[in-house]
């Protein structure tokens, strides 16, 4: 296992470094964190994520796209995540990027060791980029999505869903909470 480095970094020195890096990590505040390994769960939700978010760029003949994670967000110049999946609208970026520059929409899903972290400090770093709408915390476990949205004057509102739609606008992307959490 590398060591991680201990010293304070901005993101462009960051995302040299994790470039040929293994394993996955986040710089907050110019620090460097290793990403834990993930379970099966939250693996499968993710991916249950992403394809839903997939299906619905489709089904509304959207000009976006959607990534799983493995692709960066910068915060600000010593804050960078990686959201467990993303969506962006206009142009494709290069197939070499490994930074999304105008997200639209950003979505964690909680685990034990990050949740706290996802609840709040990428909450508020998150909106803190201009181009993000939307912010989905995702439950691993049971039917749950917390919805933060950007309102006027960057007021944020919140909705928590257990069951039927979640409505992104914009860019007018509906997903269902069956696709996500498919019956077992």
């Amino acid at each position: 296992m590398n060591a991680l480095p201990q010293v304070r970094m901005s993101v462009d020195q960051f995302l040299a470094w994790a470039e040929g890096q293994p394993g996955r990590y986040e710089l907050a505040n110019g620090m460097v964190h290793a990403m834990a390994p993930e379970t099966a769960g939250h693996a499968e939700r993710k991916a249950a994520v992403y394809s839903a978010l997939s299906a619905g760029i489709r089904a509304r003949g959207l000009n976006c796209h959607a990534l799983p994670d493995g692709m960066t967000v910068r915060i600000d110049e010593i804050t960078a995540y990686e959201p467990d999946a993303l969506v962006y609208c206009g142009g494709k970026i290069s197939p070499s990027s490994i930074q999304v520059p105008n997200p639209l929409v950003v979505v964690e899903v909680l685990s034990p060791s990050t949740g706290r972290v996802d609840a709040f400090s990428k909450l508020a770093g998150y909106f803190r980029v201009s181009s993000i709408e939307h912010y989905l915390i995702v439950d691993p476990n049971q039917p749950l999505i917390i919805h933060h949205a950007r309102g006027e004057r960057d007021a944020l509102t919140t909705r928590i869903i257990s069951e039927g739609t979640i409505s992104l606008d914009p860019p007018g992307l509906v997903l269902e909470l069956a696709d996500i959490y498919p019956p077992a």
